[in-house]
């Protein structure tokens, strides 16, 4: 598969480039990654990309930014898609353009570290597969963390495009970000990016910043921002005329709001400077309308939440984020407390001693405040990742950690102080041993590591040829047949629950009445039926309470009423189960795990006890006050 090095028409840095010389503003543009992650809930699947990808390979583009991120994630998650496929399938389509991916350093594409063999492997997949140039950031800017990611890149011969996490708070300085570029150059970084995550970074603060930056270094400098605020623009403007060379932008129809800054107004605003991109404004123009067209058809993705709001500069929260937060909150039948999460992260941020809000970050502080606010105290649910915060385990946190906070998460035991890797085995060999007979690539044993649960589910599913994405609101094999078609009755989504279990239903369209009875196509969890009934009423109770349909597998689990009854707190998927029948436990005791928006959160056992009955297996999805565990007192 042709990379940097083996596709001799792949553009080069210049000499003047590489030097932080030249006048000319470079663009790389997100629209196949970072812009519909931050709008669209990383929905967009590969075919949308790959009706486009051929103008997009014409621009002259710095570089493309198509893989990493959420995106790996969605793929296995959401999309039934193979995120290497996609990669390899980008790569042909795209020959003459760099490709350029987001790598969270020792936590790669995941939300946790990784052992260093399994970085390694993936760096070097990832570069075999089709990146050019990885953009390498730990979250809490602990160099340490990229150590491994960074070497492993420069030994696949691609760029290293080393970052700092951007972010403004009552231990961050410019002064402390140049100093952590200078060590960024001395690890072999080939250029150097500013990730502003969040849209916070003021033009002032930009200019300011670049200026001081490129006082002390000499390698191209990559301006990275989200628009969320409003400022992006502006910000890169000033950061371009203290000596930044590339920009991150997003072709109009997929720009602002959480995303970059458009690429065509960034062009035409440089045009005829000293800055001029040189970038064709008409061709751009023709890319978006055909992106414009693909973002109808996930319109159901977008939330009130991706627009422009300067509420962004006081909560810090990041385009990404925003929207998946939005989705998962919708998930929990929450998202009127969207603003009280709002509220509650910068308190939870500064518990946790200020990290940048981005992946995994983010996540962690996002989902332990949103936790907060749903269980109505602070910190009585904690997840496996805000525990693993406190210990340390993904780095050195910026500012001092609330000791009342960490107590809470970890009790009297002390946090590490070592590189957190160092604690981990090397797991690749396990891990092909494991999944022996699933996996048909050493890329299928690294998607494995990174998501077991999600990836095994794709494995199987793959194998038995009944991959079935989400449905698209204009998707074909989920509206009715165009001979049944009545076009003035629209789809129609809800959830219904039955003894515990919800399951996701859309109605697609209906057909005309024969013999008194009416065709409804109706889908549930992705699966079309023809249902022939008189009226809607007849599946769909105009009165609250359970439905109760046959041909649905009900819940066995009986509701959770005794003391000794183990329940989640919230609605998620097991991920791991920690005793067996017979086993002692106490009061406080993590007896498994279960996953919700993204984070392992422990459930424990309430009493002292021993396990009587284990009424789950990894991979069942849960709800609350269903038993899950029954532990009797002895």
């Amino acid at each position: 598969m042709p990379n940097k090095t083996s596709n001799p028409t792949a553009p080069k840095a210049s000499q003047k480039e590489k030097q932080g010389t030249s006048r000319r503003t470079f663009i790389t543009d997100t629209v196949l990654r970072d812009s519909h992650q931050s709008l669209l809930a990383t929905r967009m699947r590969t075919e949308d990309m790959l009706e486009i990808a051929p103008l997009l390979d014409k621009v002259g583009y710095w570089s493309l930014e198509v893989w990493g991120g959420a995106t790996f994630d969605a793929c296995l998650r959401f999309l039934k898609e193979d995120p290497w496929e996609r990669l390899k399938t980008l790569r042909k389509a795209i020959p003459n353009t760099r490709l350029q991916m987001l790598l969270r350093g020792q936590n790669l594409v995941g939300y946790r570290h990784y052992p260093d063999d399994v970085v390694r492997k993936f760096v070097e997949r990832a570069a075999k597969n089709g990146v050019d140039v990885f953009r390498i950031f730990d979250a809490l800017n602990d160099t340490r963390n990229i150590e491994v990611a960074v070497k492993a890149a420069k030994e696949a011969k691609a760029m290293v495009e080393a970052t700092i996490c951007y972010t403004t708070s009552p231990v961050h300085t410019h002064e402390g970000f140049v100093e952590q570029a200078q060590k960024l150059v001395n690890m072999g970084a080939d250029t150097i990016c500013i990730k502003d995550m969040a849209g916070l970074l003021t033009p002032g603060a930009a200019f300011d910043l670049v200026s001081k930056m490129s006082e002390k270094i000499t390698l191209p400098i990559h301006i990275h921002s989200h628009d969320s605020s409003g400022l992006a623009a502006m910000s890169y403007l000033k950061a371009i005329e203290a000596g930044a060379a590339i920009i991150d932008t997003a072709l109009s129809s997929l720009a602002s709001g959480t995303s970059q800054p458009p690429t065509e107004s960034m062009v035409a605003a440089l045009k005829d400077t000293p800055y001029d991109t040189g970038l064709d404004l008409g061709l751009l123009s023709d890319i978006a309308d055909r992106f414009r067209d693909t973002r109808r058809k996930y319109k159901r993705y977008e939330s009130e939440y991706t627009a422009i709001n300067p509420k962004t500069l006081v909560v810090q929260i990041p385009g990404g984020m925003i929207s998946n937060l939005a989705n998962q909150l919708k998930e929990q039948n929450a998202l009127d407390k969207m603003n009280e999460v709002f509220e509650e992260i910068p308190k939870v941020r500064k518990d946790m001693g200020y990290p940048p809000l981005v992946t995994p970050t983010s996540q962690v502080v996002g989902t332990q405040a949103t936790l907060n606010v749903l269980m109505g105290e602070r910190y009585k649910v904690i997840t496996s990742e805000t525990r693993n915060y406190f210990k340390g385990l993904y780095g050195k946190a910026p500012g001092p950690i609330d000791e009342t906070a960490r107590k809470l998460a970890i009790g009297d035991e002390k946090p590490i102080t070592c590189r957190p890797a160092d604690l981990l085995e090397p797991e690749l060999d396990k891990l092909i041993r494991d999944i022996d007979g699933k996996a048909k690539s050493i890329e299928d044993v690294l998607s494995y590591a990174l998501f077991p649960i999600v990836a095994m589910e794709f494995f199987e599913q793959r194998e038995a040829g009944k991959l079935a994405p989400e449905p698209l609101e204009l998707e074909p094999e989920f509206a009715a047949p165009a001979e049944h078609t009545v076009p003035h009755l629209a789809p129609s989504e809800f959830n219904v629950t039955v003894h515990g279990e919800t399951y996701k239903i859309k109605v697609a369209g209906a057909g005309h009445k024969v013999e008194g009875k009416r065709p409804f196509f109706i889908s549930i969890d992705n699966r079309l039926e023809e249902v022939m009934i008189e009226s809607l009423t007849e599946v769909i109770p105009t009165t609250a309470g359970e439905i109760e349909r046959p041909s649905i597998t009900q819940s066995i689990r009986p509701k959770a009423k005794k003391e000794g009854d183990v329940t989640t707190p919230i609605p998620g998927k097991v991920t791991s189960i920690k005793v067996a029948v017979g086993g002692k436990v106490s009061e406080g005791d993590t007896l498994l795990t279960v996953e919700a928006m993204k984070m392992e959160n422990e459930v424990h056992t309430p009493i002292n006890g021993v396990v009587k009955k284990i009424l789950v297996k990894i991979g069942d999805s849960v709800n609350p006050d269903e038993t899950l565990i029954e532990v009797e007192k002895e």
